[in-house]
């Protein structure tokens, strides 16, 4: 299969193929998603297939508008006051599905994640596609998520007819999943829509803790989002330095990446990921993908545990599988 890569002027191509059942690549704020039709369980199987993804990981369902939620979930008042609040944009509200939702999207839950996207080009092809539109992001499992086209090309050559191309996208990590099922809100995966934030519209918000029996949303029972070498986090600039020296004296080719100014020895290959949290989500995703291209270890700088920081470290645990130095 031949893969193209086309701008905004591909969108009607776009729809056309996730109608016809087929899938399509396309960009959002946060990472770009590989969509198909959500009510079509042969789409959503191509979907699993393309990736190579464990079937028992449930896929978020991208809507257009609100007006869209009820057709898919039964909404309640309180998701309502979010989509008001943060939709369109980097937040995933998990409630109970409809029926016309197949239990191939939801891994057998009877929940299902729904988003309105925040960039034009995402929203633009749900709605000519004309059907809400389940989408994971654009990568094979367990790989870095894509923030460009061109990653997404890298792992999807081949396996697609089309990516929409819409440049960097915005935010860098995935939206903020929150599980809205029981009586009290869950946050299953932390994004830019922070805990904080949530509470600005809910009485109460509690973040996912204890055994995981069954995976309620993407990313959190499989590793994911790592890179092909070998990768840790540095508790500390100093850390960080003597595991450099230990790695090059052992032979390795190593870098360290983290926030602008956390190593300044000229003799150290770093990669500035930038100096707020915002950019480092929007830059880490790609930083990774670069620097496996190049070096044969990977050194990332330990974020902090509070507000889009402790998003940026759900993301780099996994992507570490936990290893600190």
């Amino acid at each position: 299969m031949e893969t193209e890569i086309k701008g905004a002027d591909g969108i009607a191509r776009g729809a056309e193929i996730i109608k016809s059942g087929d899938i399509v690549a396309f960009p959002t704020e946060t990472v770009y998603g590989l969509g198909g039709d959500a009510l079509n369980a042969t789409a959503i199987k191509k979907i699993f297939e393309a990736k190579g993804r464990p079937q028992d990981n449930p896929l978020i369902v991208h809507i257009s508008d609100k007006s869209q939620a009820e057709g898919v979930a039964h909404v309640t008042p309180a998701a309502l006051a979010l989509f008001e609040r943060f939709a369109p944009g980097p937040l995933t509200v998990v409630l109970k599905k409809k029926d016309c939702i197949p239990s191939e999207v939801t891994a057998g839950l009877d929940t299902v994640g729904i988003r309105i996207p925040r960039h034009d080009i995402a929203r633009r092809l749900i709605s000519l596609a004309g059907t809400p539109v389940a989408a994971p992001s654009a990568n094979t499992s367990s790989r870095i998520s894509p923030t460009t086209a061109a990653h997404v090309y890298e792992d999807m050559k081949g396996r697609i007819p089309l990516i929409l191309d819409g440049g960097q996208c915005e935010i860098g990590i995935e939206s903020t999943v929150l599980d809205m099922s029981g009586e009290v809100p869950v946050i299953l995966r932390p994004g830019a829509v922070t805990i904080e934030m949530l509470l600005e519209v809910l009485p109460m918000v509690m973040n996912s803790r204890g055994e995981l029996k069954v995976a309620k949303a993407p990313g959190m029972k499989y590793k994911h989002y790592a890179p092909v070498v070998a990768c840790a986090l540095a508790s500390s600039a100093e850390s960080a330095k003597k595991f450099y020296a230990r790695l090059v004296a052992d032979g390795h080719k190593p870098v360290i990446i983290g926030r602008k100014g956390y190593v300044s020895d000229a003799s150290i290959k770093f990669m500035d990921a930038g100096d707020t949290a915002a950019e480092v989500a929007r830059n880490i995703y790609k930083l990774l993908r670069d620097a496996e291209k190049l070096y044969d270890y990977i050194i990332i700088e330990k974020f902090s545990d509070t507000d889009l920081e402790y998003s940026i470290m759900n993301r780099l645990i996994k992507s570490t599988q936990g290893v600190i130095i």
